[in-house]
């Protein structure tokens, strides 16, 4: 075989039966060394995930050129050996070559890996030392970098400065940024912009999700059917399960639960992740028994439920109080399902025995666990129970193991005051708070919010600083004092009155 044979046999080769094939070619024939056919079995070897391989033959290689360099940084940062990339570059190094375009992206991916964003800040530096800062691939490189590391100021210094030369994934990346970030209302207005500069061009739609995420954490209603009229007009999401699962999360989120069900009716191919989110929208909005239908079909159609997919469902028996169905769910989680139950499932337990009133049975549950696996979340739903039910006995045990668990968490204290008060026991009030004091713990307001005309209002416990907080009160007062029956006006008529 010649040599320009096997480089294209090499160059196109998917399976490790033909690159061995080759590579024992090349040494029969006496072709090697060649720097060109040794990069081509350097790319086949990493292209199959054969990194012992590839560098074995690295190593032995006379003579490499920047190729064979890029080969090596690229897939060891691909197949996360982050170390070993770091290795490969600083030989590099040693060589006095400068680094091109393909080597400077996953360089900033070994920094993320690595967890030295010092690095990361000196491979910035050569992008602008060697001009490279208007490709857009390497410039992505670096907002991902900047992105991954949370510090979206300085992401959105390097978005700003090149804006109007960047492609789909350059959107995506600010956008799910911004939402990671927590800073929702940046994330839709990053999505606007992106509706202006990207005008007659073809959108990413993985975009979707992340700008619906974003929504959805706002709870902002309007956005959220805003961005769906987007996906109607643009794209099929009928066939798209990322995009329909999005927006089922989101306007389950937002309250919308009848949208959710037309999302979900409407998708014409779903997966394990369609399921346990409308599981767990059935649930939030208190419909535990259309949860454990779906979730029962959903086994008989052949899906095998993950960890996730028993928390949603153990969550909506606890939120519908259906405590035979959970009980009946956890216990067979091994048998039928093959996962020990983890924290998380515990807590979803206890909180179910707590909200029926069964606290002796949840606090039962957790005695029967090693106390090295029971968690602050688990004492904590117990608890909540307990002030929920005024029940004072399991409320001290529950608030003593957190006490332990979490001796700064405030919440903790004031529940356990709660509970004290509605008992009307003044003595374990003061001493609950004579300890809050000592510790110098301070309980943060409440506060509750509400999407108007899609501006968001903020109201704190006791703050009277929105500028309608007088009529705000005055209507709220007339509220509580209305007597008027449901029964004989009708709940709708009364809302419409109000």
């Amino acid at each position: 075989m010649s040599r320009k044979f096997l480089s294209s046999l090499l160059r196109t080769s998917t399976t490790h039966s033909t690159t061995s094939q080759c590579h024992a070619q090349t040494i029969l024939q006496s072709l090697l060394p060649n720097v060109i056919l040794e990069t081509d079995l350097l790319l086949a070897y990493s292209k199959l995930g054969l990194m012992g391989h590839a560098r074995k033959l690295f190593d032995k290689m006379s003579q490499r050129n920047m190729h064979s360099w890029n080969i090596m940084i690229a897939s060891y940062a691909h197949n996360s050996m982050f170390f070993d990339a770091l290795t490969v570059f600083q030989g590099f190094k040693r060589c006095g070559s400068l680094p091109d375009r393909y080597t400077l992206p996953p360089l900033f991916k070994i920094s993320v890996g690595i967890g030295e964003p010092y690095f990361g800040w000196m491979c910035h530096g050569l992008v602008i030392k060697l001009g490279y800062v208007e490709i857009v691939v390497v410039t992505n490189s670096v907002l991902e970098f900047y992105v991954k590391c949370g510090t979206m100021s300085q992401a959105l210094s390097v978005f700003s400065h090149h804006n109007g030369s960047w492609d789909s994934v350059t959107w995506n990346l600010m956008i799910s940024g911004f939402g990671k970030a927590g800073l929702y209302s940046d994330a839709i207005r990053c999505f606007r912009e992106m509706l202006k500069h990207q005008s007659g061009t073809e959108l990413d739609y993985m975009i979707l999700p992340s700008i619906l995420s974003a929504c959805g954490k706002e709870g902002d209603l309007l956005k959220v059917k805003e961005v769906h009229g987007f996906i109607v007009r643009n794209f099929s999401f009928g066939v798209d399960v990322p995009i329909g699962n999005a927006l089922i999360d989101n306007y389950g989120k937002c309250g919308c639960l009848k949208d959710s069900e037309n999302v979900f009716k409407t998708m014409s191919c779903v997966n394990l992740v369609t399921l346990t989110t409308m599981i767990s929208c059935f649930g939030m909005h208190g419909k535990g028994e259309e949860s454990v239908f779906l979730f029962e079909k959903m086994i008989h159609e052949g899906f095998k439920p993950n960890a996730v997919t028993l928390t949603a469902i153990l969550a909506s028996c606890s939120h519908s109080g259906l405590v035979d169905q959970g009980k009946k769910i956890f216990n067979s989680m091994i048998s039928d399902y093959g996962f020990e139950p983890t924290a998380e499932h515990y807590a979803c337990m206890v909180d179910l025995f707590g909200r029926c009133g069964c606290l002796e049975e949840a606090l039962q549950l957790l005695k029967r666990m090693k106390s090295s696996s029971v968690t602050g979340s688990m004492w904590g739903a117990l608890l909540a129970s307990c002030v929920m039910h005024k029940n004072v006995e399991i409320g001290e045990v529950a608030a003593y193991h957190l006490f332990q668990l979490e001796p700064n968490n405030t919440s903790n204290y004031v529940a356990l005051c709660g509970i004290y008060q509605s008992r009307g026991m003044a003595h374990g009030f003061s001493t609950v708070r004579a300890k809050m004091r000592d510790l110098g713990l301070i309980k943060t307001p409440g506060c509750s919010w509400i999407n108007t005309a899609g501006r968001a209002h903020k109201f704190y416990q006791g703050d009277l600083s929105h500028p309608l907080s007088d009529m705000i009160c005055k209507i709220l007062y007339e509220i509580s004092n209305t007597q008027i029956s449901t029964d004989d006006l009708g709940v709708g008529y009364l809302l419409h009155d109000l």
